[in-house]
């Protein structure tokens, strides 16, 4: 991955929502190439269930910073010591429909095995990036939503785990910064609001 394009991208910031929040998209290097580090929401919460997410949440008030609350969220969801983690950069601050702003950094962390150390977090998950960039495991859709308007929802199937939602968001992003993967100009298929959601994350939703 080519981090020093992370590193000079210029993200947009968005700070006109009530809450904010920070996530870590971490890189891990291995003998087969790198993967990014996900989680996976545990059942029972109100927010998101069985989703893949990156690891992080909510600001605290003692976080001096949203970097400081990246990493203590880490930390406490996956057992990731803020010490080892190389952060090269930033992608776009992104909205979502709980009235968060999220900030989203992008670290390199030793690749070793994570346990989840919080009861939100369900499972940890490192994908391939040669994966999530093979267009085969990739569709997108269009579709009218009642808080954004016109939106493009992104869906990355990889080992059985499908990745979508807002982080699929910040997804493309990274990988449209770090690597060669670019998303396809049109959407696989364009949707009436009310239609179903794919089979995959159908269960999820509701």
């Amino acid at each position: 991955m080519q981090f020093d394009r992370v590193a000079a991208h210029e993200p947009v910031v968005v700070d006109d929502e009530p809450q904010e929040a920070a996530v870590i998209a971490p890189v891990v290097t291995r003998p087969a190439g790198e993967a990014i580090l996900f989680t996976k929401r545990a059942d029972h919460l109100s927010d998101h269930p069985g989703q893949m997410s990156f690891p992080g949440g909510g600001r605290e008030p003692e976080d001096e910073d949203l970097l400081r609350t990246a990493l203590r969220e880490a930390n406490e969801e996956i057992g990731l010591d803020p010490l080892a983690v190389n952060v090269v950069g930033r992608l776009d601050d992104i909205r979502t429909i709980t009235r968060y702003s999220v900030r989203p950094f992008v670290g390199r962390i030793p690749d070793r095995d994570y346990l989840p150390s919080d009861e939100e977090v369900a499972e940890i998950v490192a994908l391939p990036v040669s994966e999530l960039t093979d267009l085969d495991n990739y569709e997108s859709e269009h579709r009218d939503h009642p808080h954004y308007g016109e939106i493009r929802l992104h869906f990355f199937y990889v080992d059985g785990y499908t990745v979508w939602g807002a982080t699929a968001r910040m997804l493309v992003q990274l990988l449209e910064l770090a690597t060669d993967w670019r998303m396809p100009p049109e959407p696989d298929r364009y949707m009436e609001p009310d239609d179903d959601l794919p089979p995959s994350v159908r269960d999820e939703a509701e």
